[in-house]
């Protein structure tokens, strides 16, 4: 009896083990709720800006927009595939010239990506050792990276005009080039371009790698030097491995920053840039707005972003990256 009363009793009161799980319920659901609703606004927030604009632009890229019906272009005549037909379709001129344009690109990227890298690291090993002045040195490598991408290349190409001070360093003072050169047309335009974005992306590079440098452990060099190492052994065997993580993640956000490009070759040439300097975006940009044809535009919009997706996935994939550790970096 003394059992069964204690079993009527449980079953009664709800039992010791199934009050607390009754009653902390409903707070644990509280409290993994919360996160997502503050997350909600920024959410929102992007879906507006990123997300609703790249939805309209595919849509836009099956449609025949021109001049004429781009007044209400959600009336615009169905196009289905044919503007992506018309920019793939090698036979004509304007599939040739995006195709042009497209490694031209690549080839722009690769070698402001590369520069840029190279000098982030030169400066954050230079200044990853206490001295006099260090401080000052970090903040006069980082003023490109605070001025207005405008203002930069704004100046950057007044300084590239035949009378500007490039010409008057190099050919008057070095003699190194000729005074007359005019680097905003030719094969210059390319290097004009190049040099221009390299000084306003190597300071990101520089503050990435910095930061990575900084999180090594002193105990890794100074091991090092009691094996024996040389300054460049250090570096090939301590900072470089240190620093990969940071250098793949630098590699892909500068790539795409660089890829995607339109500030810089449409403030130096505007709408009428030449061959050397005519870069995906700006060839999408005359495809659109100037030529007013505004699906084909989109239409090779939607391709540049395909060509990224696959770029980067297989950039993840040869380097054996998972997103995690792209995040963790």
């Amino acid at each position: 009896m003394a059992v069964t009363s204690v079993r009527d009793t449980s079953t009664e009161g709800g039992g010791r083990g199934s009050g607390p799980p009754a009653s902390g319920a409903p707070k644990r659901r509280k409290r993994q709720i919360i996160p997502y609703f503050l997350l909600l606004p920024a959410v929102i927030a992007v879906a507006i800006v990123m997300v609703g604009p790249m939805l309209v632009g595919v849509l836009m890229s099956f449609l025949h927009l021109n001049q004429f019906t781009i007044a209400n272009w959600t009336t615009a005549p169905w196009a289905g595939l044919a503007n992506f037909r018309i920019a793939v379709n090698l036979s004509e001129p304007i599939a040739r010239n995006l195709l042009s344009s497209l490694g031209l690109t690549a080839g722009y990227t690769v070698v402001v990506v590369g520069v840029s890298w190279a000098l982030g690291m030169a400066g954050a090993v230079f200044l990853s050792d206490a001295f006099r002045g260090r401080a000052w040195l970090r903040s006069l490598f980082l003023l490109p990276y605070a001025i207005p991408v405008y203002v930069g290349v704004m100046v950057w190409t007044l300084m590239f005009q035949q009378n500007g001070a490039v010409n008057t360093l190099l050919g008057r003072d070095l003699h190194l080039v000729s005074q007359s050169t005019f680097w905003l047309a030719g094969s210059d335009a390319f290097w004009s371009m190049v040099i221009t974005t390299v000084w306003r992306t190597w300071p990101f590079a520089f503050l990435m790698l910095l930061a990575g440098l900084q999180a090594i452990p002193r105990e890794h060099y100074e091991a090092a030097r009691v094996d024996g190492a040389t300054r460049w052994q250090e570096f090939i065997k301590v900072t470089m491995p240190s620093v990969r993580q940071v250098s793949l993640l630098l590699v892909l956000i500068t790539g795409f920053w660089t890829f995607n490009d339109f500030t810089t070759p449409f403030i130096m040439f505007s709408t009428a840039p030449p061959s050397s300097a005519r870069l995906m975006s700006i060839e999408i940009y005359i495809n659109s707005i100037v030529n007013l044809n505004f699906g084909l535009g989109a239409a090779m919009a939607v391709i540049m972003i395909i060509l990224l997706i696959i770029a980067s996935f297989v950039y993840l994939r040869l380097l054996n990256m998972r997103v995690g550790d792209v995040t963790n970096a």
